[in-house]
């Protein structure tokens, strides 16, 4: 037995199952045994229980007397949910995935652009502001990745707008996969101007000029991706 704490373990479970199931290794409607899973894993009952019970509050397993517990279709999981997120993110197989990410970006961020730009506060500015001003000609990959995550979440913090502010963690992914692409091969230069576009129409509370400079952003980091993809 692990010498690791009950919740460690059951994070590790959570997440391997997880990913299993999401990678089609256990597909839907096939029965998860969960003797077997605590042998494979060297787990209690208990961990393995606190576990499925995981699973099924994101959509993932169910169970049923006489029938045990199973894998629910595609269609009840819960695709927003941040962990099946991250797990469909990290199959070896996502690029279905990641252009459909694309084009949640693509529909919700101009759009947010819009709103920010209407209510953005003095705060909402400075937050962008700090995020463009952490990039230099110095500044390493991952200080461009933070920063454009933090752009980005700030942007939608500026909306006012609690389910826009959420869609923080679907942003993030397709960001950080995007980032980690084109900024890793020199691209860095890119990364400023059209930020700044963004938030000058912000500044400017002009709606119309900030969703333009959001969907042309978006649009010029998607031919880059599509360039530079392996």
């Amino acid at each position: 037995m692990s010498n690791y704490p009950d919740r460690g373990l059951h994070g590790h479970l959570v997440r391997e199952v997880g990913r299993r199931i999401i990678s089609g290794e256990f597909p839907p409607a096939a029965t998860i045994e969960i003797d077997r899973l605590e042998r494979e894993y060297d787990v209690s009952l208990t961990v393995v229980r606190e576990a499925m019970r995981v699973l099924a509050a994101k959509g993932l397993v169910d169970a049923r007397p006489k029938r045990g517990t199973f894998v629910r279709p595609r269609t009840d999981w819960s695709l927003l949910d941040p962990d099946v997120l991250q797990w469909q993110f990290e199959g070896a197989d996502n690029d279905a995935f990641l252009a459909n990410l694309a084009e949640v970006r693509l529909i919700v961020e101009p759009q947010g652009a819009r709103l920010a730009a209407a209510r953005r506060t003095e705060a909402d500015l400075d937050a962008l502001e700090a995020a463009l001003a952490s990039v230099t000609a110095e500044t390493t990959t991952e200080t461009v990745i933070d920063a454009d995550l933090a752009f980005h979440r700030a942007l939608l913090a500026a909306t006012h707008n609690e389910l826009l502010v959420r869609m923080e963690h679907i942003i993030e992914i397709g960001l950080r996969t995007r980032d980690l692409i084109v900024h890793a091969q020199g691209h860095r230069d890119d990364f400023l101007p059209p930020h700044r576009a963004v938030l000058d129409a912000v500044r400017a509370a002009d709606g119309d000029r900030a969703e333009q400079a959001m969907r042309a952003l978006l649009e010029q980091a998607a031919r880059d991706e599509r360039q530079l993809r392996p």
